[in-house]
This record gives structure tokens, sequence and C-alpha cells, in this order.
């Protein structure tokens, strides 16, 4: 099974990345922990790093308006077509980088970052703070007075307690000691309809080891350990 890098994952594979991740979070839990943190109805909310419109399509029926950005147009294609069919006019589709978004100051009252900046990590090495030093302060720019930072990462893929990847324990870290977010913890297991299924995405996007450890397990069901970073700056 041949891995394709992130970057190629996002510029060309759309597709297989939104049916692996329209299986995460079966049991509903990401949307019941943003609403204990801050009751979405009624709310203007900024996403960045928005992909194929996982966490838009979440969000849209609940909020009063919500513009999601992506460094990826052909991400962003497959986000349209997802949304379409909700029948919704509260939602903005835009290319844009993170530490540059075409929004205005002030303008939102959630912004929210879904299993995007830890990738700085692998792509500017020890750099990776600079550049998510710009991201958050395009995060708080964007918010209101109250308003609230939400930043979702990986706790640990085939996990069934927390065990985050070596190379992200520092990011998080310094999220948390430098910045000041805190952090809850939830399971946002994939189900999978079936056992090749759930090789066949999981390996797409994790690489053959996963798939492996997936038909080894007899895992239908994907167990996925999440982290919810939150601050009102």
């Amino acid at each position: 099974m041949t891995m394709p890098s992130y970057e190629e994952i996002y510029a060309q594979h759309a597709e297989e990345y939104d049916a692996m991740v329209a299986r995460e979070d079966y049991q509903g839990n990401l949307l019941t922990t943003l609403q204990r943190l801050r009751p979405l109805s009624g709310l203007d909310v900024v996403e960045m790093g928005a992909g194929t419109g996982r966490f838009t399509r979440l969000l849209a029926p609940l909020v009063r308006t919500i513009r999601a950005y992506d460094a990826s147009q052909h991400m962003l294609d497959k986000a349209a077509a997802t949304l379409q069919p909700l029948a919704l006019n509260n939602w903005t589709l835009q290319q844009a980088q993170h530490k540059a978004l075409p929004t205005a100051a002030a303008s939102a009252d959630l912004c929210l970052a879904g299993w995007t900046f830890g990738h700085a990590i692998a792509w500017h090495g020890v750099h990776w703070p600079r550049e998510i030093g710009a991201a958050l302060r395009e995060m708080f720019r964007v918010l209101r007075p109250g308003g609230m930072a939400v930043i979702v990462e990986t706790l640990g893929t085939g996990e069934e307690t927390p065990n985050p990847p070596a190379h992200l324990l520092g990011y998080y870290a310094w999220l948390e000691a430098e910045h000041g977010f805190m952090r809850v913890m939830l399971r946002t297991d994939y189900r999978f309809d079936t056992l090749e299924q759930g090789q066949t995405l999981a390996g797409f996007f994790f690489g053959p080891e996963m798939a492996e450890k997936i038909r080894l397990n007899q895992w239908q069901i994907l167990p996925e350990c999440t982290g919810v970073w939150y601050k009102v700056p």
C-alpha cells in the first residue's frame, strides 16, 4: 500500500480523505464537547484549515454564520459539494493561509482549527513556533471580546488511552505553557462498514502499519483519542 504525503493528499485526494474523516467520531463526542465549551447557537464562526468541510457541515446547521478557510482549493471544492445538499446559506468557503485570513478583526465569536496546525511541525521544522504563532495571532485577531479560540488535534490513532505522537508533544506543551490554552480529552473513534474498508481508508492516510494493526486487532471500530484546546484571549 502506497501512502501519499500529506501535501499530496490535500492537493489531490479530497475524495479519499473525506471518505475517511466522515467515519471518525461516530458517537458525536466532538459536537457535544464544543457545545459544552461554548454553546453554538447564534455564533459567528471562523474556521481555519477547513479541509473537505468536516467541521463546517457539522456546525453550519447550528451557528449564525461560518466562514471557512483552507490553503487547498482542491479540498474546498469537495467541501462545497458536501455542504450544498444542506440547503443553507450561512456558510462561505475561501482559499487562504492560516497567517493571513481575509476577514475583519473582531468579527467572530468562535475561531476553530481542526487537525491543521500540527502539520507545521513536519513542514517547517524548528521554525514551527513561528508558523503556529502567526496562526494563533490570526485566531485572536478575528475574535470579538469574549470570543473563544479552539484547536483540535490527535492524541493517538489506534490508541484507547491518550498516547500522542512524539513529534507533537512539544507543540501541545507549548500551547498550554506558553499560550495558556486549556485542554479536554475525548474519544473520536472511527467506525467502518467493514474491516476491509477500515484497512483501505486508514491505510491510505496513516500508512500500512495502521492497516496491519487494524487487521491484527480486527478493528471495525478504530480507537482514536483527541484533544480539544481552548482559550478566551
